[in-house]
């Protein structure tokens, strides 16, 4: 064991291996060394061991079948025991979902089923899973929560004397900002007198309205203190209708194009005593000139529905950085994206890249091997069916090395040779000593 430890390994091996050679490198999943290259020759496993081999994951319950286009069961499924794949939990585990665990999560409950103990969703937890509702006991429950399965209902966010129940922090409601999905319907008829706006939904992409309130998916009302929704991210409310009313200072919401958001042609908006798109105009609340006619959700080039030009990101621009700029872009449409790292930023005035990735540089940072700009040519990369060596030429272009190199080009010794042709230069066993004579 220690003459294999102390072994140098190839670069490519990442300090395994159980020889000198590109070839001895250990199998991806070990951990600590091997005696062979398969996933069955390690001497311990990087994450789970699997029958005597080192997997990634073990056999999950469900596979995908590409032709129906169906999850179905997986019959060769196993459950995760520590660093094992099983067959069968410990009978004092419980199964939740594919993991052997020694208790239920909060959120679950445990049952027996057919002898077998399993963790549920609990009944009693529809609020922790995805419901806010009654009062705002269970925020903490949606920490990095992006899909909420349920409705958000915000109600009296004061003391509530009668439940015994404290007032909010309004600081708790940026739990939400990691939500991109709520599957039934947001109802806003209560919030911090000193918060202006809904941007802790800024992420919000999706208004499922999968069950609705009174037909409404979006409801906003008599928020006195709101003077913008900002829910910039906001493109989809599948099912259910709109209804903003009596927010006696909310501006922005008459430029909106709200049929651009609905799924179906029979979801209305119902939009009523706000403040005046005249009083708004007059104190400057109007959208940024880099938005669409199809409106915006706040002030800012961020928050319009849709960019007159181009956008980066979640902001519209007059232009992209095609020419200029710290970091250079290409316009996809109207979206600026920027160049892949690889390509080397031009000095003048002429274009970095036309398109995604290093294959569309115009000229490399590095290396270019074929159509790719690269850090580095490879060097003992595995090809289809060998490892692949090439050497960089004066111009940073990439070739092969010779077909009788086994292990690359020499760089060595090279001032002893004079001219000599560079695919020649090769590293093999018995070559390399023959170079300094």
């Amino acid at each position: 064991l220690s003459t294999v430890t102390k072994t140098v390994c190839a670069e490519q091996c990442d300090g395994r291996c159980f020889g000198p050679f590109v070839s001895d490198c250990c199998h991806r999943e070990c951990a600590g060394g091997c005696f062979g290259p398969k996933d069955t020759d390690c001497f311990a496993c990087t994450n789970f061991n699997d029958s005597g081999a080192c997997v990634t994951q073990c056999p999950q319950p469900f596979v995908y079948n590409p032709t129906s286009f169906q999850l179905e069961h997986n019959p060769g499924a196993k459950y995760t025991y520590g660093a094992f794949c099983v067959k069968k939990c410990p009978h004092n585990f419980v199964v939740d979902q594919s993991s052997c665990v020694r208790a239920c999560p909060s959120n679950k409950m445990e049952v027996e089923e057919s002898r077998i103990k399993m963790c549920i969703p609990a009944l009693i937890s529809v609020q922790k899973v995805g419901h806010v509702i009654h009062n705002w006991t269970n925020i903490d429950k949606f920490v990095n929560c992006t899909k909420i399965n349920g409705n958000l209902v915000h109600v009296p966010i004061r003391r509530d004397v009668y439940h015994n129940i404290e007032a909010l922090d309004p600081e708790k409601l940026n739990v939400f900002r990691t939500v991109r999905e709520v599957t039934g319907f947001l109802n806003i008829q209560s919030w911090p007198d000193n918060m202006t706006d809904l941007s802790v939904f800024s992420n919000l992409a999706t208004i499922g309205g999968r069950a609705l309130y009174s037909g409404i998916s979006l409801l906003v009302l008599k928020q006195q203190g709101i003077s913008s929704l900002q829910l910039q991210s906001l493109r989809e409310i599948s099912a259910g209708n709109v209804h903003i009313a009596e927010n006696s200072k909310l501006c922005y919401y008459n430029t909106l194009n709200w049929t651009q958001l609905f799924s179906t042609a029979s979801q209305k908006v119902l939009i009523r005593n706000n403040r005046s798109p005249k009083e708004c105009s007059r104190d400057r609340m109007v959208c940024d000139p880099l938005c669409s006619d199809a409106g915006c959700w706040g002030p800012g080039p961020d928050q319009c529905l849709s960019c007159r030009h181009f956008s980066r990101g979640r902001t519209c621009v007059d232009a992209c950085h095609l020419h200029d700029g710290e970091i250079r872009e290409y316009a996809n449409g109207s979206v600026c994206v920027e160049c892949d790292a690889q390509c080397e930023r031009a000095d003048d005035d002429s274009l970095t890249c036309n398109g995604p990735g290093p294959e569309h540089c115009i000229k490399c940072l590095h290396f270019k091997d074929g159509p790719n700009c690269v850090e580095k040519c490879p060097d003992g990369l595995q090809g289809a069916n060998s490892f692949i060596f090439k050497y960089a030429e004066s111009n940073n272009e990439c070739h092969p090395c010779h077909s009788n190199c086994t292990q690359g080009y020499v760089q060595t010794h090279v001032s002893y040779l004079g001219n000599v042709n560079l695919e020649r230069m090769c590293a093999v066993q018995v070559g390399v000593s023959l170079f300094r004579h």
